[in-house]
């Protein structure tokens, strides 16, 4: 928003909670898939290793979807676009930037706080 020089509004409140459930989704996919692979023997670092890349391509197809659908309404002028920018604003931005976070944050964390059960 601060970017585009869009001020915080109801729109785009509602943007923040449509994409808390995009990036909590990716999360949850990415450490189940992770913990199924270590559930069968795999060993740690191989298993955030081949989950990472493994769940590459279904984050960033999710991602990529998500954001090209909302170009459109982001670059919207016509009648209505002052509530469609900011909603559309936030969750494009947000998705490219949870989708970095679960790429590469979200492996370092699970290795972080990782403990053997």
């Amino acid at each position: 928003l601060w970017i585009r020089g869009i001020p915080l509004s109801i729109s785009a409140a509602v943007g923040f909670i449509a994409l808390s459930g995009v990036a909590v989704l990716n999360g949850i996919v990415m450490v189940s898939f992770i913990d199924k692979l270590r559930n069968e023997g795999v060993p740690l670092d191989d298993a955030i290793r081949q989950g990472s890349l493994i769940r590459l391509r279904p984050v960033l197809m999710t991602a990529l979807v998500a954001s090209l659908g909302f170009i459109p309404m982001a670059l919207a002028t016509g009648t209505g676009a002052e509530v469609q920018r900011p909603l559309a604003t936030v969750v494009i931005g947000g998705i490219i930037s949870s989708t970095i976070l679960t790429l590469l944050v979200l492996p370092a964390l699970y290795r972080s706080f990782y403990t053997t059960k």
